[in-house]
């Protein structure tokens, strides 16, 4: 009953693993690991975010590097739980998100999950998403489903946010439903905005975008966005929040210190989510975030500022470490899928029912 989760999300800072016991139906870490995504894969992981030169080729040798990190990730988990791959039963490879666009009824994860149970010897299950979305739904967020199971109190409401590159939420409520979906950008826009100025993958603990004063006037536009107000099921990515248009909503602010630029994006941040969680979740007493942004301090301090009368914590306070979260979801809905089991939510994604995600790549 033990199973590997691999998660590289839309941040492209690297490579999250998890090696989970799901003995009598529990969820119990028995360790996690991290590979960071070389510059160069970086940077061609980015590219292939938009339409270019000769993608097929690239897409492919993109996916055999990106695939020899998870096999190191891979390894890390073993050498730590000291075990041979014949004690895990499968590895959940989320892949890399390069395109999603299930409005035109497809969602593409960079991957090689052949190569990836060649080089591990154990079984993969990797296309996740794309039953979701051949059954009429987004194919995201996947997390709500696995949050309920791990997260779920009886007769309390809470919500639970994840801050990776997009950020998404989970309203789990008392009454044992669940509603879900990609709130808008999490760390994208904030990373690439450091990165071009201060060369830095990130801002450390949001340092440098408490150094800055946020841009009313620069906020109102960067909200003016119609996803905000899209209603539920949806999902989203790179594919609307990139470079491109924040350069658009930027054309009015030219002389505008970057510094606050990154203050009013931290900002944009935490009011589409905070809006998300008012709409949906206003009943709940907490909101528990994962991912990298919760261990961005005045991304925190931000959110916190915008849900009076709510308690703001990592999932740490649940005995769950943040960066361990979406490593582990897609542990589970690995396990989800030996067990034949559903792993979505239609309520969340808008499927037409409950399907068994995923496909098997045996070793």
């Amino acid at each position: 009953m033990l199973y590997i989760g691999l998660m590289s999300g839309t941040s492209l800072d690297g490579v999250d693993g998890a090696l989970v016991d799901f003995s009598h139906d529990g969820v119990r870490s028995l360790g996690d690991a991290y590979v960071a995504l070389p510059d160069n894969l970086r940077t061609d992981l980015m590219a292939l975010q938009a339409p270019g030169h000769n993608e097929i080729e690239r897409e492919a040798l993109a996916a055999n590097a990106l695939v020899r990190l998870y096999a190191d990730c891979v390894g890390k988990l073993l050498a730590q739980a000291g075990i041979g791959a014949d004690a895990v039963a499968a590895i959940g490879a989320h892949g890399q998100t390069i395109r999603h666009r299930p409005e035109l009824g497809f969602t593409r994860q960079l991957n090689h999950p052949a190569l990836l149970a060649e080089l591990t010897g154990i079984d993969v299950i990797a296309d996740l998403r794309s039953r979701d979305v051949a059954a009429g739904g987004q194919g995201a967020p996947l997390v709500p489903a696995f949050h309920q199971a791990l997260f779920n109190a009886p007769g309390q409401t809470r919500v639970v946010a994840n801050i990776g590159g997009i950020s998404n939420i989970s309203v789990l409520q008392a009454n044992g439903t669940v509603t879900g979906y990609d709130s808008g950008p999490g760390n994208a826009l904030m990373d690439g905005w450091v990165l071009r100025h201060q060369g830095q993958p990130y801002d450390a603990n949001g340092a440098w975008a408490a150094t800055g004063k946020m841009i009313p006037a620069l906020l109102a536009e960067l909200l003016d966005e119609a996803y905000f107000a899209l209603p539920a099921p949806k999902s989203t990515g790179r594919d609307l929040f990139h470079a491109d248009w924040l350069a658009g909503k930027l054309a009015a602010h030219r002389d505008a210190a970057p510094a606050d630029v990154q203050a009013t994006l931290t900002e944009l941040t935490a009011a589409s989510l905070a809006q998300a969680i008012l709409r949906d979740g206003a009943q709940a007493d907490t909101v528990y975030v994962c991912g990298g942004g919760a261990y961005n301090a005045t991304l925190m301090a931000a959110l916190a500022t915008r849900l009076p009368g709510m308690a703001v914590a990592s999932t740490q306070a649940l005995g769950v470490a943040p960066n361990q979260v979406e490593a582990l979801a897609f542990a589970w809905l690995a396990w989800r899928f030996t067990q034949r089991k559903p792993g979505n939510l239609p309520a969340v994604t808008g499927a037409t029912g409950l399907r068994v995600l995923g496909a098997l790549y045996p070793h």
